[in-house]
């Protein structure tokens, strides 16, 4: 992992100018074989940079292939941040498949090319790539092909289950926690939420509790937009009216989508497939309320913040189509991935320098913490300015410190947490008795 990461500036793209130069024979839509096929021949053309593995398999036994790009493949390095992107998870909704794949090949060919930003990025980035998470759906809608290609037919997985309404509703639980001064992060799972999602969905939930993801994007398909949390409404639907409805991190949102819609050639324009959105970007619910949305789900059960890009007017596009749709969306993704190294970053030791997993993170004024992962490191991605930032574990004495954030990399800031005194209690005689009981526990908020 190299130090120093630095804002990309223009001459980092010259090594980049002969990927301008595609053709129409480059591109092809993947059936699921011929994305294995395309996800192998990447990593064996790098191969000390890059790992494939398995999430799970799909409804009809397909594996969830993720390619990852590292430059120690398999390994979190502390002060790492982990980074993914997810594609197809409607199955007839195919160009973020599409981009992907060839978004894997150009990160292996610029990176053997010497282009220094993409260097920078894999040797500073764990970056995680999965293609599909809906292969099934994608076949059913292959069959079809672009030319009649229906709009709902492979949207679902083979149970015709839309994933992106599958997750378990964290939702109603944290708009119920901002009544009552409860939880803020990390919520709860229901009971048995395991026997009530799709494979599918079951894996990519697995797979964000292996890893310490903070940033993300799911591309899909059929409008022009960067779409940020929340996607679900706070208030009872009202028909024909539509509200707006913020996270804690509303700002940081914002910027998030208005950097992909900016460095995508068309998006930021706002006027696209007859709609209009301003600056190219949309909260989820002031757009349509989602229940059950993935989206929502990165932010209130784990570390990631993710957007979801919607990318084509063409749910299935013509392979014709493809290097268009490249050369508008590359930019996009490699800055939006830059984004994951802004805010703050650090470790969080005790006082014999032992890392402290699951610590606390908390930013005075945004009432969302983060947590430290099981080697001690957090990420917290925010905006230039000055912050108040605490950390705290169970048993420790929290630690506040103040930073001020640049527009550039992120800063790093260390905490030293000290074990808290343990309680003296004190022997009370009553009725000729000891009192040995001791203090009670404070009350906890939460089904926990």
């Amino acid at each position: 992992m190299q130090q120093g990461w630095t804002l990309p500036w223009l001459a980092a793209l010259l090594p980049g100018l002969m990927g301008l130069l595609v053709c129409g024979s480059d591109f092809q839509h993947h059936r699921y074989e011929d994305m294995v096929r395309a996800l192998f021949a990447v990593q064996s053309e790098c191969p000390y940079i890059t790992r494939i593995y398995s999430i799970g398999r799909s409804v009809e036994g397909r594996h969830l292939y993720v390619l990852e790009f590292s430059d120690n493949p398999g390994i979190h390095e502390a002060l790492e941040p982990e980074f993914k992107y997810v594609g197809n998870m409607h199955g007839n909704e195919v160009l973020g498949r599409e981009l992907l794949i060839k978004f894997s090949q150009f990160l292996c060919e610029e990176y053997r090319a010497g282009n220094q930003r993409i260097m920078r990025l894999i040797h500073d980035t764990r970056i995680h790539i999965l293609p599909s998470m809906n292969p099934d759906g994608y076949e059913v809608a292959a069959r079809q092909g672009p030319e009649f290609n229906g709009y709902l037919v492979g949207r679902g997985n083979s149970r015709e289950i839309d994933l992106n309404r599958n997750f378990p509703d964290l939702n109603a639980l944290m708009y119920y926690y901002e009544k009552t001064n409860g939880r803020n992060h990390h919520l709860p799972l229901p009971d048995n939420w395991e026997q009530q999602v799709e494979p599918e969905t079951l894996a990519v939930i697995k797979w964000m509790q292996n890893y310490n993801f903070i940033l993300s994007a799911n591309l899909h398909g059929g409008a022009v937009v960067a779409n940020y949390p929340f996607d679900k409404s706070r208030d009872p639907r009202i028909r024909g009216r539509t509200t707006y409805a913020a996270t804690p991190d509303d700002k940081i949102f914002r910027k998030l989508a208005r950097t992909y819609s900016y460095a995508h050639s068309w998006m930021h324009k706002g006027w696209n497939c007859g709609d209009f959105f301003d600056e190219g970007i949309t909260n989820g619910a002031s757009w349509y309320s989602l229940s059950k949305g993935m989206q929502d789900f990165n932010y209130l059960y784990s570390n990631c913040f993710e957007i979801t890009l919607e990318l084509s007017c063409d749910k299935f596009p013509p392979a014709s189509a493809l290097p268009r749709e490249w050369l508008g969306n590359r930019e996009a993704l490699v800055s939006y991935l830059e984004q994951v190294h802004h805010g703050i970053k650090g470790m969080v030791y005790d006082e014999n320098n032992n890392p402290i997993g699951n610590a606390e993170i908390s930013v005075s004024g945004i009432n969302h913490d983060v947590t430290s992962g099981v080697d001690g490191d957090y990420f917290r991605l925010l905006l230039p300015g000055t912050y108040t930032v605490t950390a705290s574990a169970p048993g420790y004495v929290p630690s506040t410190s103040t930073v001020t954030v640049g527009p550039a990399e992120a800063i790093q800031l260390h905490f030293y947490l000290k074990t808290a005194p343990k309680q003296n209690l004190k022997v009370k005689p009553h009725n000729g008795k000891k009192n040995l009981s001791s203090p009670k526990a404070p009350l906890k908020l939460g089904p926990r």
